[in-house]
């Protein structure tokens, strides 16, 4: 079965679009809650391995310093991008996590732009502009599930 992981800054959207995901049929796991991830800010290895041997379909979110690692279970690797001051302007209206109200979270966010989006971007198989509406990023996501499903 096929899994996918959805990728990308804080503020993008990744739970936005796996919530959508999920409304439309789809096991979805969100790693920013649930204990996925570990206080080093990696994820819960035997944890990840364990799911990702499954053998049901899921589309999987996050983005930790050892995701790399798992991208070989993927399917599909989807990077979710924004200019950062969207992304910015996201985190610091957002009500289900409290990640990026300060002043030293949205600095952090602006480094990891520079940092760690430019590696995101390398390890993707599919990059999408996460200003578009959610029902057609989920839209392009359901078609990358379907061709990975006919592989």
């Amino acid at each position: 079965m096929s899994r996918v992981l959805i990728t990308g800054m804080s503020g993008v959207g990744k739970t936005t679009v796996l919530r959508e995901l999920s409304r439309r049929g789809y096991r979805t796991i969100d790693t920013d809650y649930d204990s996925w991830v570990l206080p080093d800010g990696t994820w819960d290895e035997p944890r990840m391995s364990a799911l990702l041997a499954s053998d049901s379909f899921l589309v999987v979110s996050g983005t930790v310093e050892n995701q790399g690692c798992f991208y070989d279970r993927f399917a599909a690797v989807v990077l979710l991008s924004a200019p950062v001051d969207v992304l910015i302007e996201r985190v610091s209206v957002r009500k289900n996590n409290p990640y990026g109200n300060s002043e030293a979270d949205q600095s952090a966010i602006r480094q990891k732009v520079l940092e760690v989006e430019p590696l995101l971007r390398n390890g993707a198989t599919l990059e999408l502009d996460a200003r578009r509406p959610v029902p057609e990023l989920a839209d392009d996501i359901e078609r990358l599930i379907a061709m990975s499903n006919e592989s």
